[in-house]
């Protein structure tokens, strides 16, 4: 009536050998020969394959954060360039910096409001046949 109790201490033998057995075919090479694992070599050589593919991924993830960082700190070294440059230009611009780079060249600031030159049709003929 009461199987269990007289077939679980066989269970536990079992269980006990199997480990002992399993190392020592591990290191005697044995396990090789079986036909079982001869069998499972194309599923352990793709699963072979799928592990590089997962290296050589991770490796190709990292190289690309690595540019991304390259790529980024650079982007930030040119828009402050370009800000520092921009503001020399506006500095420079600034009607009083023309002024005095210009005075240098003996050229001065206008003080009288420029005046428009209007030419006549019978001056632009004379012109045009000279």
């Amino acid at each position: 009536m009461n199987r269990f109790k007289e077939e679980s201490p066989e269970v536990e033998e079992v269980k006990v050998e199997k480990p002992a057995r399993g190392v020592k075919s591990l290191l005697s090479g044995s396990f090789l020969s079986r036909g079982q694992v001869v069998n499972a070599l194309p599923y352990l050589f793709f699963l072979t394959f799928l592990g590089i593919c997962y290296i050589a991924n991770g490796y190709q993830a990292e190289r690309l954060i690595r540019s991304l960082y390259k790529t980024n700190n650079e982007l930030k070294e040119l828009r402050s360039e370009y800000i520092t440059t921009k503001s020399e230009l506006m500095y420079v611009s600034k009607q009083s910096e023309v002024a005095k780079a210009t005075a240098k060249m003996g050229l001065r600031e206008l003080t009288a409001p420029p005046k428009k030159i209007i030419v006549d049709q019978e001056e632009k003929d004379k012109l045009g046949n000279d």
